[in-house]
């Protein structure tokens, strides 16, 4: 993937995918409580990502 997009894009997209994953497996655990908010900031959080690399390969 670093070979089609900047190395800090692709930083960001795969922290961004890490952390999304991450809050995501521990609410359907019941580790972290479920929340509008934070499905709505996670989803934010994906959308950005998917702009980030959207924007990427527009250059």
């Amino acid at each position: 993937a670093m070979r089609e997009i900047p190395t800090g894009t692709a930083y960001a997209v795969w922290v961004g995918i890490g952390a999304a994953l991450t809050v995501v497996f521990a609410m359907v655990t019941g580790a972290e409580p479920l929340s509008v908010v934070k499905v709505l900031l996670v989803l934010g959080l994906v959308g950005c990502v998917i702009g980030l690399k959207l924007v990427s390969d527009a250059h």
